[in-house]
């Protein structure tokens, strides 16, 4: 025991010293941790909110990293359900939009050009004219039936290129359609007072040829292609004609002399063809041309297109009426009151075979013609008719009718039933006063 040291246990060598002086040596400084928080003192929580409050937890770079990414996957899908849920929203409105849009282009349609075929330059290219403008070299689309392509039919072209999209089947003018006479006449031979030699005329040369050719050829001639109805206005002319459509069954055309005149050049002589065209189609059928002098007048030297275009619209129909070609059983009527003022070449046998007159009326006639337009008419005892048949002023057939029409209005007007014999009287001196152009009756005897 002596041997030992005092306190042995806890005394530490020389060199153990040394040992602690180089530990503290080797130890780096470390500073203190940043504080957690910044600013006023938070407050511990206490009860069951301060016990199930989940700790702060700081992530590290790399989670942080992905915490961003998932984040931006997120945003995305938001953006997508969000994009998603507008097209759901707004496709039944675009679909009704569209549908809508194509109704009213079904309604509307896409404008095309009528014009006609010139030529045929190979399977998908031709040559094209319209009425308004030159020729064009255009192409022909696929879906069009090239077999029905032939020079000179109606086509329909774009409105811009102007390339062949369609065929007109129906090739017949509008305006041709419309001259047809669907429904008959009401008026008969038997409302027609006097004019027995133009009736049976007018039979032999537009009826019988039609009905009856046979006969024509056993006695060897060849009918008459058209006649001609003139006279002073008011005779009984288009009368005449209507009993003519009411009477047969072939087809009848009508057309005013007037309507054959057209604003573009060649649109007169196109309607002539046209119209014939269509007759003859149709044959047995019969033209009826009114107021032929409106196209027929002489020829002179015109100082103005519209005068040519006139001109060349007559040298047409001189074409129609003999030409070249054979007409068939297309018989032609027309009618004017001014003759003297055609064309000696629409007048010449060949083309007009017959020239009815139709004169003022005479006694008979007169008297027949007030039989017909009193026939329905409630007349007073006292109506005497013989006088204003035995008048020496000029009646026209027109004139008659106009006078029964007068006196029955002169009759409604006093509110009574019957017309009577003065009624009649005013109505003469009426018509006659205007008729005269307003001079009165027996001012200048």
């Amino acid at each position: 025991m002596g041997q030992g040291t005092p306190g042995g246990l806890n005394r530490q060598a020389p060199g153990d010293r040394k040992s602690d002086a180089d530990k503290k040596k080797d130890k780096k400084y470390e500073p203190a941790a940043p504080p957690t928080r910044v600013g006023r003192k938070q407050r511990k929580q206490k009860g069951p909110e301060a016990a199930a409050r989940l700790p702060t937890v700081t992530p590290l770079t790399k989670c942080r990293l992905r915490l961003l990414k998932l984040e931006r996957v997120k945003d995305y899908l938001l953006m997508e359900e969000e994009f998603v849920t507008n097209q759901e929203r707004l496709k039944p409105q675009e679909e009704k939009a569209e549908e809508d849009r194509s109704k009213v282009d079904d309604l509307r349609g896409s404008p095309m050009s009528v014009g006609n075929l010139e030529e045929l330059i190979d399977e998908n290219h031709a040559i094209v004219s319209s009425s308004v403008g030159p020729e064009y070299y255009v192409g022909i689309m696929s879906f069009v039936d090239k077999d029905q392509l032939e020079p000179g039919c109606a086509i329909l072209m774009h409105n811009k290129v102007l390339s062949v999209v369609g065929l007109l089947q129906d090739e017949v003018d509008p305006m041709v359609s419309v001259m047809k006479v669907e429904k008959a006449p009401l008026e008969s031979y038997a409302d027609i007072g006097g004019l027995d030699a133009q009736i049976q005329e007018i039979k032999e040369a537009v009826e019988l040829p039609l009905t009856h050719p046979e006969l024509y050829e056993d006695i060897g001639i060849r009918p008459p292609k058209g006649v001609i109805l003139y006279g002073e206005p008011g005779t009984g002319k288009t009368l005449l004609a209507k009993a003519v459509a009411n009477s047969t069954s072939a087809t009848f055309l009508r057309v005013v002399g007037s309507e054959l005149i057209q604003k573009y050049l060649g649109d007169g002589p196109k309607l002539v063809r046209e119209l014939f065209r269509v007759a003859d189609d149709l044959s047995p059928s019969i033209v009826f041309i009114d107021e032929i002098d409106a196209v027929g007048t002489k020829r002179y030297d015109a100082h103005s297109g519209g005068e040519r275009e006139i001109q060349r619209t007559m040298l047409e129909l001189l074409n129609q009426l003999d030409g070249f070609d054979s007409r068939g059983d297309v018989k032609v009527i027309l009618a004017t009151n001014r003759i003297e003022s055609l064309d000696p070449a629409l007048l010449r046998p060949g083309r007009i075979d017959r020239k009815i007159e139709f004169p003022l009326p005479d006694i008979k006639t007169r008297r027949r013609i007030f039989q017909i337009h009193t026939s329905r008419m409630t007349l007073a005892d006292d109506v005497n008719l013989e006088e204003f048949v035995m008048t020496k002023d000029e009646f026209s057939g027109a004139d008659i009718k106009a006078i029964c029409t007068e006196a029955g209005l002169l009759a409604l007007r006093e509110r009574r039933m019957k017309v009577t014999h003065a009624d009649f009287k005013k109505a003469k001196e009426k018509v006659m006063y205007k008729k005269k152009e307003g001079v009165p009756e027996g001012l200048y005897m």
